[in-house]
């Protein structure tokens, strides 16, 4: 994984044999969206964390899109940085903040809160310590925020991924943190002046880079899962959810997310795993793959043996190539409004008519039988999908899923963080009868939002490009 620090943004990195600029974001989450000022549809949110503040290049911003019957408008919007009134801290040049988002009605008063990684903020703990924000729903929006402190004494890119996840009053709501040197699983009840109940810090597993939190064992209590960074000779990082150091899962990746794919009321895991496999048979596949580790009343355990779906598994749109890049961003929902999460998988490096044009593929979850069968694909370049496929867009950077009109069909968000001179970009599906269509879709631009620079916004968010 490539190591930014704050000088790193008068520079540029290579990524796939582009330039890109080097917001040193190594976060790989987008926050689904939220009904931060409940007025009952959920509000989009677009990480902007290469966006340029008051002269502060790369400070980091978050643009809140507020939701309607009518959908999304950019002209009903919020853009949210460490610079507006009642937001912790000030922008600062390669902050990053809203490098990770995360969304859930934290203090339990019916507005949903939005959690905000800044993983190179500067703070008394240290140069490039990180930090987390919350910022409070209410009637007016995100109006204020707090901040969610680490333990460590010497914390590191403290931010660079984040998860909350509210099944319950107290320790049932959660949100965890992934820092380069540790994670923190933080316990309700959640307040608004910045309490909560409490706070795991665990150093147990070297280097974490993504978190996620779902109900593994069925017990109504968030459990914590993560990955590492890249460790020894096998592609990706470690799996864990019992994050001690020895215990991880068959398997491994450097994106994690849950969802009960196969409705039997256990949260499933489901990881990433975009690297070329290092042991050709052992570990990894060609092009990237993706692994899902059914949850139980036991968990997931050391056990437990996942599956794994890759761009050759039958009903898959498309082939395995080297450096696609499947799994390379991450979300698991319900898209078809049949009860079982569904696994919307990013490949950003996919080469369509373009090179590292990217792509999205959708794998209905499935009660019995095969994960793959009825699985489709997005791209720039299917019919009605607003702009054309070009080099190095990297489409599906990231991805999320929500509902923003309250029509019952949950739309498909997918960034580009490659797009229009790595300005980024962000493409709304809207949900169909049986799943998102193209038809109709949109695309929102960081011009749209009011994000003038000529380069390097990162619209969407940058997730794993700077890592794969």
């Amino acid at each position: 994984m490539h190591r930014w620090g704050a000088a790193a943004f008068v520079a540029a990195s290579l990524v796939g044999g582009v330039l890109l600029p080097a917001v040193p974001a190594t976060a790989v989450h987008g926050a689904v969206p939220g009904d931060f000022n409940g007025d009952g549809y959920r509000d989009a949110v677009l990480p902007a964390p290469g966006a340029n503040v008051s002269g502060k290049e790369g400070a980091g911003a978050v643009v809140v899109l507020y939701g309607s019957a009518s959908g999304l408008s950019a002209s009903r919007r919020k853009t949210i940085t460490q610079n507006t009134a009642g937001v912790p801290g000030a922008g600062e040049a390669g902050d990053a903040f809203g490098a990770a988002t995360a969304t859930a009605d934290l203090n339990r008063d019916g507005y949903a809160d939005l959690v905000v990684g800044t993983p190179y903020e500067d703070t008394s703990k240290g140069t490039d310590s990180g930090a987390v924000t919350v910022l409070w729903g209410s009637r007016s929006g995100l109006t204020s925020g707090t901040d969610l402190p680490s333990p460590s004494s010497s914390p590191w890119h403290y931010g660079q991924d984040v998860a909350a996840l509210g099944l319950g009053a107290g320790a049932k709501t959660r949100v965890v943190v992934a820092g380069g040197d540790a994670t923190v699983n933080f316990g309700g009840p959640f307040s608004r002046t910045g309490k909560f109940g409490s706070a795991v810090y665990n150093d147990d597993t070297a280097s974490p880079l993504s978190v996620a939190l779902g109900d593994l064992n069925g017990d109504g209590v968030p459990d914590p899962a993560s990955t590492t960074d890249r460790l020894s000779d096998l592609s990706g990082g470690e799996v864990y959810t019992n994050p001690a150091y020895g215990d991880a899962l068959k398997g491994n990746g450097l994106i994690v997310a849950s969802g009960d794919v196969n409705g039997d009321g256990y949260a499933d895991l489901v990881a990433g795993d975009p690297d070329e496999p290092e042991k050709a048979g052992v570990d990894g596949a060609t092009g990237g793959r993706v692994l899902v580790w059914y949850g139980s009343a036991a968990g997931i355990t050391t056990a437990t043996t996942p599956v794994q779906i890759t761009q050759n598994t039958a009903g898959v749109p498309g082939a395995s190539e080297k450096d696609d890049n499947f799994g390379g961003s991450l979300a698991v929902a319900d898209l078809n409004r049949d009860g079982l999460a569904d696994i919307v998988i990013g490949s950003p490096f996919e080469d369509l008519a373009k090179s590292r044009a990217g792509q999205v593929t959708v794998v209905p979850g499935r009660a019995s039988g095969a994960l793959g069968t009825g699985s489709y694909s997005f791209s720039q370049d299917t019919a009605g999908v607003p702009g054309a496929a070009e080099t190095d867009d990297f489409f599906g950077t990231t991805v999320s899923v929500g509902d923003v009109d309250k029509d019952g069909r949950p739309e498909l968000f997918v960034g580009a963080a490659g797009e229009n001179n790595s300005t980024g970009a962000v493409w709304v599906f809207p949900g169909g009868s049986a799943r998102p269509t193209a038809t109709g879709s949109r695309v929102i631009t960081p011009k749209a939002v009011g994000l003038t620079q000529q380069w390097g916004t990162m619209l969407g968010g940058d997730g794993l490009l700077s890592v794969i």
